[in-house]
């Protein structure tokens, strides 16, 4: 199914866009054939590396691939739009419109052109998106208090080194009093990212940087990754809370571990474990990659959970898909009772689908403020 799945819109784009262009026979097939190896690009990755999550290519041919993925998937959604207009024209006096030879090529050209600017939105580093937060009894002492949230960073061959440093230096600039990263750190192997998560030893705020797993953790040896992101000086809070201070004033910083954890073998995530010894009375900030229990953690109590895992849905209608999938949260604030959640459109995106059309990236600031 990995095969003929991904070969559809290839097809369905060869069959109703480049077949019937009036070019050499020859030139047809060289396209035909070049659209279904790009179409491949998930078997190619895991060829690559074993995994479909890690392509281990150049970064350039990891954005040639997203460009050509995204084209065919653009091409065949463009085109079956005008197909269906022309299908309802049967209906109509005068119908039985023809689609001009002209108009297919305008359509390949257009999604070629609106890929090209989907790849570029998603690989670049992200801008700061600054989100007030108001939070009902407040201490005093923590009104401003600021969280920079950074979530699925992806590191990878697309998101590399370079890209993983120009993003810390962005977040060190902010001087946030604290940093969290709400999952999915990476793509990859530990032997084959080591070199490329090593600018997050560079991570610096007040309170420090703390973290929960994210579901690509798990596919990729959970606990070597955990122990190598603490060498880094990151703490994982799994399905634990740590106290922040700032005067007299107490912050509960919670983390639980990822959904998808039982299928391999570890703890889900445990909210009571979680709060489990947290002061009576203190704001609860919580720290879970997916946000598809919010409900649960908002009847706890929590005052605030930051989640990423959607990649804001990644292109606008494409989005509305994604949310039904994660409790219908998919980008920016909800409120939910009297918590308050945010879903970060993500500060990477997973290489496999590398495209942002109306999502862009972020970073998040996030500052606390007494609710009047």
């Amino acid at each position: 199914m990995i095969r003929l799945i991904p070969s559809l819109p290839a097809a369905y784009v060869i069959a109703r866009v480049v077949w019937p262009l009036p070019a050499p026979l020859a030139l047809r097939l060289g396209l035909a054939a070049l659209l279904l190896v790009a179409s491949q690009y998930h078997l190619w990755s895991r060829l690559s590396s074993g995994s479909v999550f890690a392509p281990e290519f150049p970064r350039p041919v990891v954005i040639l691939f997203n460009w050509a993925f995204g084209a065919i998937a653009l091409a065949a959604v463009m085109q079956l739009a005008l197909d269906l207009v022309a299908l309802i024209s049967l209906a109509l006096p005068g119908g039985g419109w023809a689609i001009p030879t002209a108009w297919r090529a305008a359509l390949a050209a257009a999604a070629a052109c609106l890929s090209a600017v989907a790849v570029w939105r998603a690989a670049r580093v992200p801008p700061l998106k600054d989100v007030p937060v108001a939070i009902a009894d407040l201490p005093p002492g923590l009104d401003g208090y600021t969280i920079l949230h950074l979530t699925d960073l992806h590191i990878s061959r697309l998101f590399p080194a370079a890209w993983a440093g120009a993003v810390v230096a962005r977040a060190n600039a902010l001087r946030a009093d604290l940093i969290v990263v709400t999952g999915d750190f990476i793509d990859g192997s530990l032997e084959a990212r080591r070199s490329d998560v090593r600018p997050l030893q560079d991570l610096r705020a007040r309170d420090g940087v703390w973290a929960v797993p994210g579901n690509h953790e798990y596919f990729f040896d959970h606990d070597a990754w955990m122990r190598h992101l603490a060498g880094l000086g990151i703490r994982v809070l799994a399905n634990a809370h740590t106290v922040l201070r700032r005067g007299g004033a107490a912050l509960v910083l919670a983390g639980v571990t990822d959904r998808s954890a039982p299928a391999t073998g570890h703890p889900g995530p445990d909210l009571d474990a979680a709060l489990a010894g947290a002061p009576e009375g203190a704001p609860i900030v919580l720290l879970d990659h997916q946000p598809a229990n919010a409900a649960r953690a908002a009847a706890r109590g929590v005052a605030l959970q930051l989640s990423g895992h959607t990649h804001g849905g990644m292109i606008r209608g494409l989005d509305r898909l994604v949310a039904r999938g994660n409790a219908g949260f998919v980008s920016g604030a909800y409120r939910v009772g009297t918590m308050r959640l945010y879903v970060s459109n993500g500060t990477g995106l997973w290489p496999g689908f590398a495209l942002r059309l109306g999502r862009p990236s972020e970073l998040t600031r996030v500052t606390l403020r007494r609710a009047t």
